[in-house]
C-alpha cells in the first residue's frame, strides 16, 4: 500500500484538487434540481406533473448537447502542454461557434416539439401549463450552451474553482428566484411553473455573463484572450471541434436514453414500482455525479500528457483515476447499505414504496464500482481524443444488452423491478470490459 501511494500520491492530488471543485459545482444543480421539484410541487401537483414531462423530455436534449461541449477537453490539455496559450483561446472561439451552432440546431428539434405537443398524449388539463414552461425553457438552452463553451474553457486549462462558484451562485439565485416567482413573494406575481421557467432562464444568462467577465478581466486569461480576439471562427476547425463533440454527446444522449425506456418499462409495473424507481434514480444521481467529476479530471489530465507526449504518465493518470474511482464507489456502498432503510423514508411514507426501495439498494450498491471504473475509462479515452470508440460502446452495452436484459429479467423471468434493474449492473459490466480492452491497446501503443 505504501509502494503505491508514493508512486501514485502526486496524481492522487492532482485529480482530486481538479475533482472536487467540479464536483461541488454538478452537485449544486442536482439540489437545485431537487428544490425546483420540492417547490413546484408543494405549488400544485399538476404543475409538479408538467414540469416532470418538460424536464424529462428537454433533459435529453440538454445532455447530448452538454456532451458535445466536453469536445473541447481534449484539444485544450494538447495546446497547453505546449504552452500555447493563444491556440487555446483560438480554440475558445471556434468552440464558441460550435456549441451555438448546435444550440440553434436543438432549438428548432425543440420547437418542432412545441408546436406537437397537443399530439403527444398528454392531458388536456396539463396543456396550458406545458406550453409556457417548455418555451421558456427552450430559450434558455442557447444560454446554457454558450457558458458551457466557457465552463469546458475553465476545466481544461485546470482552473476548475471559477466554474464552481459560477454554479454555486448560479445555482442558488435559480433558488432564490424560483421561491420568490413561484409562490408571489417580495411584491412579485404568483407565477408558479411559469415562475420557474423564468428564474431557470435568468440564472443561465447571469452564468454565462459571470464566466465571460471573468474571461474578460481576469488577469491570468491574457494570453488566452489574444488568441480569442485575434483568431477567427473557420470551417477546419468547427470540423475538428463537431468529430469530437458529436460521438461524446451522443454517448451521453444514449445513456440518458437507456435510463428513459427502464423507467417506462418500470412504469408498466405499477405507480407503486415507479415512485420506488424514481426515488433510487434519485439518491444514485449524486454518486453518478461524484464519478463524472473524478472523470473530468482524468480527461483533463490525459489530454494535457498526451499534448506532451508523455504516455508513461497518461497510464499513470489514467490508474490513479481508476483508484480513486473504485474508492470512492466502496465508500458510497457503505454509505448506503448504512442508510437504505432510513433514506428512502425521507421521501415517501408508504411502507410499500419503501419496501420495494430497499429491494433495489443492493442492485444499487453492486453497480457502483462498475460505473465508476466505466466512466474513468470513458473520460481517459476522451482525453486522448478517441471518442468514436465510446459512442459505439455506449450503444452496444446500453441498447443490445442492457435494455434487452432488463425487459428479459424483468418479465419473462418474472423478476419484476428488480430484473428491470439488473440492465444498470448487466451494462455496465460489458462497458468496463470494452472500454478497458480499448484503453489497454491504446496505451500499450505508445
Amino acid at each position: 500500500m505504501l509502494h503505491i501511494l508514493r508512486r501514485y500520491g502526486s496524481d492522487y492530488r492532482n485529480l482530486i484538487t481538479l475533482a472536487l471543485p467540479i464536483i461541488i459545482g454538478q452537485l449544486g444543480g442536482i439540489i437545485t434540481g431537487l428544490a425546483d421539484t420540492l417547490m413546484v410541487g408543494w405549488h400544485s401537483t399538476e404543475e409538479l406533473a408538467a414540469s416532470s414531462f418538460v424536464n424529462n423530455v428537454i433533459n435529453a436534449f440538454i445532455i447530448t448537447c452538454t456532451g458535445f461541449s466536453f469536445g473541447l477537453t481534449p484539444l485544450i490539455g494538447g495546446e497547453l502542454a505546449q504552452r500555447r496559450h493563444w491556440a487555446i483561446g483560438r480554440w475558445l472561439r471556434n468552440s464558441l461557434v460550435a456549441n451555438l451552432t448546435t444550440a440553434a440546431l436543438t432549438i428548432a428539434i425543440l420547437l418542432g416539439l412545441y408546436l406537437n405537443l397537443g399530439r403527444m398524449g398528454q392531458p388536456d388539463e396539463l396543456l396550458p401549463l406545458i406550453r409556457p414552461y417548455f418555451a421558456i425553457i427552450i430559450v434558455s438552452v442557447f444560454f446554457l450552451m454558450a457558458a458551457n463553451t466557457f465552463r469546458q474553457f475553465v476545466e481544461g486549462i485546470a482552473d476548475p474553482k471559477v466554474s464552481m462558484w459560477i454554479l454555486i451562485i448560479g445555482n442558488t439565485l435559480n433558488i432564490i428566484g424560483n421561491y420568490i416567482l413561484i409562490y408571489g413573494k417580495c411584491g412579485m406575481p404568483e407565477m408558479g411553473l411559469y415562475g420557474a421557467g423564468i428564474s431557470t432562464l435568468v440564472s443561465r444568462i447571469i452564468m454565462l455573463l459571470l464566466f465571460v467577465a471573468v474571461f474578460a478581466m481576469k488577469r491570468h486569461y491574457r494570453a488566452y484572450r489574444i488568441g480569442f480576439f485575434a483568431s477567427r471562427a473557420d470551417k477546419i476547425s468547427w470540423r475538428r471541434l463537431n468529430a469530437l463533440g458529436w460521438p461524446i454527446g451522443l454517448q451521453q444522449g444514449l445513456e440518458a436514453g437507456t435510463f428513459c425506456l427502464t423507467a417506462i418499462m418500470v412504469g408498466w409495473l405499477g405507480s407503486m414500482s415507479l415512485a420506488a424507481h424514481q426515488i433510487v434514480i434519485t439518491i444514485s444521481t449524486f454518486s453518478y455525479t461524484t464519478f463524472l467529476g473524478i472523470g473530468a479530471a482524468v480527461a483533463i489530465r490525459t489530454g494535457y500528457f498526451k499534448g506532451a507526449n508523455d504516455w508513461m504518465q497518461v497510464r499513470k493518470v489514467t490508474t490513479a483515476g481508476l483508484h480513486i474511482g473504485l474508492a470512492t464507489a466502496a465508500v458510497v456502498c457503505i454509505i448506503l447499505w448504512g442508510v437504505q432503510g432510513d433514506i428512502s423514508r425521507i421521501f415517501t411514507s408508504d411502507t410499500e414504496v419503501t419496501a420495494i426501495v430497499i429491494s433495489l439498494f443492493p442492485i444499487l450498491i453492486l453497480y457502483q464500482f462498475f460505473d465508476s471504473t466505466q466512466i474513468i475509462l470513458a473520460n481517459a479515452l476522451r482525453g486522448l481524443a478517441d471518442v468514436k470508440i465510446i459512442m459505439w460502446v455506449s450503444l452496444i452495452t446500453n441498447f443490445l444488452i442492457a435494455i434487452p436484459s432488463g425487459y428479459l429479467l424483468g418479465f419473462p423471468c418474472g423478476m419484476g423491478i428488480r430484473g428491470v434493474w439488473m440492465a444498470y449492473p448487466i451494462g455496465f459490466f460489458f462497458s468496463v470490459l470494452l472500454l478497458g480492452r480499448r484503453a489497454l491497446r491504446l496505451m500499450k501503443k505508445n
